[in-house]
């Protein structure tokens, strides 16, 4: 199939340095933590699947899949079938999406959550240097209000830290406070659509897999390590210049998540269309 053949090429080239990295053994502190974070293998990326409500003529090798149904050689997603096993998880994803999306977005973070998560500690999770050190990174923490709103960054920080973010977040919470300014949850668009597996069209896999990784891009540029040695400039955001090319990325971040969210939720939730014994041709084909 040509869209499969094309989705596979698009998804061997966006993962060709983390394959080509892990075959030698070396790790890179930006570009592999969507590999190692989400626990995500590179291969998941390659399976393409239509969506829900699509025929794939001549393909009987896809009856044999998981949460997919035949009749002869024509082959479809089972998407009442997905639900209905994942109903828990479908719903929760796509009742959080939608929240997160229909919440006016806030951009006064900063991308401060991997400064709190250095504060006043003795060790650091990545092992690059801190660009201002030890003393200035707790400086800039201490200089700034804490205002993520993203329980899987705040679960992260340091016990120190804790106590100076604006609230207190909690994983039952995490629906009504995700808002559509934060970066983490923007990159996690990616981690919602793999686990919405066969529901999710090829390209939106791939799409919310590329804003992750520029997502995750900027997360570091703006964060209190070192990265110079790795190609990265600074987003210095202890500074008003900083703070301004921060807030025009996670603008342009945001407005990226806000439609791949769009058109997530109106992937997953389109109908499944499920159709008797003369009406299947009915269905959209892909050829």
């Amino acid at each position: 199939m040509p869209l499969a053949s094309a989705h596979a090429e698009r998804a061997e080239a966006l993962t060709a340095a983390h394959r080509a990295r892990a075959s030698r053994g070396e790790k890179h502190p930006v570009e592999d933590f969507l590999f190692t974070y989400y626990s995500y293998k590179s291969a998941i990326l390659r399976r393409w699947h239509p969506g829900p409500g699509i025929v794939l003529r001549d393909a009987p090798e896809r009856s044999a899949w998981r949460w997919y149904r035949g009749r002869g050689d024509d082959v479809r997603v089972d998407a009442a079938g997905f639900r209905a096993e994942k109903g828990s998880m479908y719903r929760g994803i796509v009742n959080l999406l939608r929240a997160t999306r229909d919440r006016a977005p806030q951009f006064g973070c900063f991308g401060l959550h991997e400064w709190a998560m250095a504060y006043r500690a003795d060790e650091v999770r990545h092992a690059v240097p801190l660009r201002l050190g030890r003393d200035g990174t707790d400086a800039v923490v201490d200089a700034h209000e804490l205002k993520c709103t993203h329980f899987d960054a705040f679960r992260f920080f340091t016990p120190e830290a804790v106590p100076l973010n604006r609230a207190a977040l909690r994983r039952e919470d995490q629906a009504e406070r995700e808002q559509p300014g934060c970066l983490h949850a923007g990159m996690d668009v990616y981690k919602w659509a793999v686990k919405l597996g066969p529901l999710v069209p090829g390209d939106v896999l791939l799409d919310a897999f590329e804003l992750a990784r520029d997502i995750r891009t900027l997360d570091m540029e703006a964060s209190p390590y070192d990265l110079a040695d790795w190609g990265y400039r600074a987003v210095a955001i202890e500074t008003p210049e900083g703070k301004a090319e921060y807030v025009a990325r996670q603008r342009a971040m945001s407005a990226r998540g806000q439609a791949l969210r769009a058109r997530l939720v109106a992937a997953v939730t389109a109908p499944d269309d499920t159709p008797g014994d003369a009406d299947f041709s009915r269905l959209r084909s892909v050829l």
